[in-house]
């Protein structure tokens, strides 16, 4: 008996030893009609493995690049298809550019210091000062997410200060809107965690009056 670790390694395992081994056969094949036949063959056998993947984009396409990668790119053959070349299965993608943007604060991240900055460019009223409130909210969150701490809103202010350039201020209305907001809040999660437990006791069986 022939272990698999003893026999030489396949281009592509997940098509399995035996469609590797039908691929060398079709190797030692000398006339081309017949290792064309053959080749044609291999290709609906692979199919058959994989029926899912028929509707994909170039689904026989890729099949006849596998077979030339099995075969090491000796079988010669007729192909349907421009096959991929064997440089190209060693080449690396191009490195994806990583952004380098500096963070002032890491603890509020890039989208605290994005939001303040779109919070600039809004024109005066209610809508500008709830974004403002919304974002000194998350602000707080996140400051207390990483130094584990209560924080000032004096410190929320001289930060939200920093980061628009002294442009956009913690202003007693936007005080209010962030309390307003908090408490809805805390309201909103109260009810979520009250009604599982409503339901709990709903669902048993009614006690019986004694006379």
């Amino acid at each position: 008996m022939q272990y698999n670790t003893q026999q030489k390694p396949m281009p592509l395992p997940e098509y399995g030893r035996s469609i590797q081994n039908m691929v060398d056969y079709a190797l030692t094949i000398k006339e081309r009609s017949e290792r064309q036949r053959c080749a044609n063959t291999i290709i609906n056998i692979m199919g058959n493995l994989f029926p899912h993947l028929r509707d994909t984009p170039d689904y026989k396409h890729k099949l006849w690049d596998h077979l030339a990668i099995m075969s090491d790119f000796q079988l010669d053959i007729d192909y349907p298809y421009e096959i991929i070349h064997k440089d190209n299965l060693v080449s690396k993608p191009d490195p994806i550019p990583y952004p380098s943007t500096k963070i002032r604060y890491r603890h509020y991240g890039r989208t605290i210091d994005v939001l303040i900055r779109r919070a600039c460019d809004f024109p005066e009223g209610n809508e500008k000062q709830n974004l403002v409130a919304l974002i000194c909210n998350q602000m707080k969150k996140a400051y207390m997410t990483w130094n584990k701490e209560l924080i000032d809103d004096r410190q929320i202010a001289n930060d939200l200060e920093m980061y628009s350039q002294g442009r956009l201020h913690l202003t007693d209305d936007i005080l209010r809107l962030m309390a307003l907001r908090t408490d809805i809040y805390t309201r909103q999660r109260g009810n979520q965690q009250q009604q599982p437990s409503q339901s709990n006791n709903s669902g048993g069986k009614k006690k019986k009056k004694k006379n």
